[in-house]
């Protein structure tokens, strides 16, 4: 059992919520701070030049993250949905397989009373 199984349904959005404002505030931060990393590198440009440089790699680092999160989340879905379609089958397998069970047992237990 997680943390997050036994809140109630609006504390874990309001948890879900926060933790997704702390992790774009972070891929803010990662980008600002690659984006510096590379700007450092363009020291012969003039300052206003370099801030922009700045800024549209940030904006594209950006953009990137964002994309493979929107991927993640596909993919996720993905595998949710094929697995809940395994489980629906494996579930209609063990209840045919418990009725077949059943009435195996009960026409057992048939032919041994007709036979006694």
């Amino acid at each position: 059992m997680t943390a997050m199984e036994g809140l109630p349904v609006d504390l874990r959005a309001f948890h879900n919520e926060v933790e997704g404002h702390l992790l774009a505030a972070a891929a803010h931060e990662e980008a600002r701070r690659a984006a510096a990393r590379v700007a450092r590198g363009f020291d012969w440009l003039p300052a206003e030049q370099r801030a922009e440089v700045e800024r549209r790699f940030a904006a594209e680092h950006l953009a990137l993250a964002r994309a493979s999160w929107q991927r993640t989340v596909r993919r996720g879905e993905e595998l949710r949905d094929e697995y809940e379609a395994l489980y629906r089958r494996l579930r209609a397998r063990m209840l045919t397989a418990l009725l077949l069970g059943v009435v195996l047992l009960v026409a057992v237990d048939l032919v041994v009373l007709v036979s006694v």
